[in-house]
């Protein structure tokens, strides 16, 4: 039996190719609205994994699943060998899993340094020195110091979405989700989004990007799956998912593809 004291320990760090997350016949259910329908997925640590589909295929709903903001209907979700599935959102924090939304949600009256601040939750045994030292770390490290007493209506939508970055990460998350992280954005912000996942990746961070926008995640990502009506369609390397011919019709339709 696993005591409390167990369940709510931190998780052993995962190397490279270690099974970090799995989902598990993920379903959930709006009355007679399938949004998602029978999910499964496992992700490996040291990857950048990618979720495609056109608006309304489900991935958003399914990333609300994972971080437990939205009630499974059935299935279940093991992070790090830990089943979680019926945790209350604020306990996944703690697991070591972070998060970003499709919204910008930075609190506009506190600076960025602040904002960074309030994603220490799971650094709460740290002294207030040790807070303010990895504040400035990640701060450092996503070429963000100078923004530090800035408040985030000062700054520019790809900037705020790199204090998001930070905030996400300042509290040593193991795996890292996106929701359309580059939605709203131009085509040089989308690289520059693109670079800092890269970077990430390279410090260790594992990523799950939701996404519809084909061609970052094609260049971004190191696998890829894709949905379409709440169902997986497809999975594999991006290059051979986005050719797929399920995934053609999803974005196309057949008489798209056929001209495509």
């Amino acid at each position: 039996m696993t005591t409390r004291a167990q369940s709510d320990a931190r998780p052993a760090d995962r190397g490279p190719g270690q099974v970090l997350m799995e989902i598990r016949d993920a379903a959930v259910h709006f009355g007679g609205v399938k949004a998602v329908d029978g999910i499964s997925m496992t992700l490996e640590a040291g990857k950048i994994y990618g979720v495609l589909g056109p608006n309304g295929s489900g991935k958003s709903t399914l990333l609300g699943a994972v971080t437990r903001l939205t009630p499974l209907t059935r299935g279940e979700v093991v992070f790090d060998s830990v089943d979680y599935t019926r945790r209350p959102a604020h306990h996944v924090h703690r697991l070591g899993i972070a998060r970003t939304f499709q919204t910008v949600r930075l609190l506009e009256d506190r600076t960025v340094r602040d904002n960074i601040l309030l994603g220490q939750d799971t650094l709460a045994r740290a002294s207030r020195k040790e807070l303010a030292g990895a504040a400035e770390d990640v701060m450092e490290r996503l070429d963000i110091r100078e923004y530090a007493r800035m408040r985030p209506d000062e700054l520019s939508y790809g900037m705020q979405r790199r204090v998001e970055f930070a905030r996400a990460i300042v509290g040593k998350p193991k795996l890292l989700l996106l929701d359309e992280p580059t939605a709203g954005m131009n085509s040089a912000e989308r690289e520059e989004v693109g670079a800092l996942m890269r970077q990430l990746l390279d410090e260790g961070l594992t990523q799950f990007i939701v996404e519809h926008d084909v061609q970052m995640m094609v260049d971004t990502c190191d696998y890829l799956f894709a949905m379409n009506f709440g169902k997986l369609i497809a999975e594999g390397l991006p290059q051979d998912v986005v050719r797929h011919e399920a995934v053609q019709e999803a974005y196309l339709g057949k008489r798209g593809r056929k001209h495509a």
